[in-house]
């Protein structure tokens, strides 16, 4: 295989059946973090929160950065890590996902790939109905009943605080603090002058605080940073192609990868374990070329806007004072990823 091993695993030259290759085995120390990944999500009441806490503050860093929720979210999910065995093909089958290979295959040693299939339903990260589940070559991180302990708690989540609205500040959730990174906190108190205050500072005073931020001010200063930002990105997207045709061709290639893995799964029904080995080769090879065509996607869209959102944050931001909070929250969503923040110091992470 070639390409990017998924975190936890690294590359190793081999030699299959006379043909030069790589396989993926454990790297010896991002393997221990994916390990305690799963074991603290194992256990009932640590939530991602905790456990991105718990990498910040031992400074963990993911591929040069701070461990953050959507990753942890796919890791957690992902059966690559996965022993195979009995108990995880139960799983799969009990969930109306198709397995390509018969159940004498999970032995409990290697990990698992899994693909859509054509009528995977849109809620793919719940619902497992239709995916294809296949044996991988590489040995597993993650024995299967942490694994499915898990699985089965993610399945049942709902989405991040949900029912509970922000209404002190539409840049909620947006906001850390600029010395320990855990979230800030808009105070509410309308006879007086409100503030951000560091949740890590007012929960075990384990932090020096982000300073004197008033809200008012600080929301101020955002919007017109918003507002520059997006004219700035107006304009550079004027000057620039409409379609991107390096992006257009990653979407083709992209489509042409997935219908060669599509072929090779409907090969695997009945195939001998000569050709089941050459397929999985081939399937893990192609997995790993849509990774990093995905990936690449996903970084060239980043400046990529359509036509309707663009218009949406234009109206927003040219009429900030008369729209609603929730309209404002959905302007800092399409704008911002994150923002540090102390009283001295701003840095904005932006989408555009």
């Amino acid at each position: 295989m070639s390409g990017q091993a998924p975190y936890g695993y690294q590359l190793e030259p081999t030699v299959v059946e006379g043909i030069r290759t790589k396989k993926m085995v454990a790297d010896p120390e991002t393997a221990q973090y994916v390990k305690l990944m799963f074991e603290m999500y194992s256990e009932p009441e640590t939530s991602f929160g905790d456990i991105t806490r718990y990498f910040e503050e031992q400074n963990i860093k993911v591929y040069g950065k701070s461990l953050f929720r959507t990753f942890l979210s796919q890791l957690l999910r992902n059966p690559v890590y996965a022993q195979a065995d009995l108990e995880l093909y139960e799983f799969f089958k009990s969930q109306g996902a198709a397995i390509v290979n018969d159940a004498s295959d999970f032995a409990g040693t290697n990990g698992c790939y899994l693909y859509q299939g054509r009528d995977v339903k849109e809620d793919k990260d719940r619902c497992l109905k239709d995916q294809i589940l296949v044996i991988a070559p590489h040995e597993a991180l993650i024995p299967s009943d942490v694994w499915l302990k898990c699985r089965k708690k993610l399945m049942t989540n709902k989405t991040f605080q949900q029912g509970r609205k922000p209404k002190n500040t539409w840049l909620a959730g947006k906001v850390k603090c600029g010395h320990c990174g855990y979230a800030l906190k808009a105070t509410h108190n309308p006879k007086s002058v409100e503030y951000f205050r560091c949740t890590k500072r007012i929960q075990t005073k384990g932090c020096p605080g982000c300073g004197k931020i008033r809200k008012p001010e600080f929301e101020e200063f955002i919007f017109n940073a918003m507002r520059a930002r997006f004219k700035n990105f107006q304009v550079r997207h004027d000057k620039e192609e409409k379609v991107n045709p390096k992006l257009t061709a990653y979407q083709i290639e992209l489509a042409q990868v997935e219908a060669e893995i599509e072929k090779l799964l409907d090969t695997l029904t009945g195939a001998n374990a000569t050709l089941l080995a050459y397929a999985n080769k081939k399937i893990e090879e192609l997995d790993t070329r849509r990774q990093t065509i995905s990936k690449a996607i996903a970084e060239l869209s980043v400046e990529t806007m359509s036509p309707q959102k663009e218009q949406e944050l234009s109206y927003y931001l040219d009429h900030w004072d008369s729209i609603d909070f929730d309209d404002k929250r959905k302007a800092a969503d399409g704008l911002i990823i994150s923002i540090s923040a102390t009283s001295d110091h701003v840095q904005v992470e932006w989408k555009i």
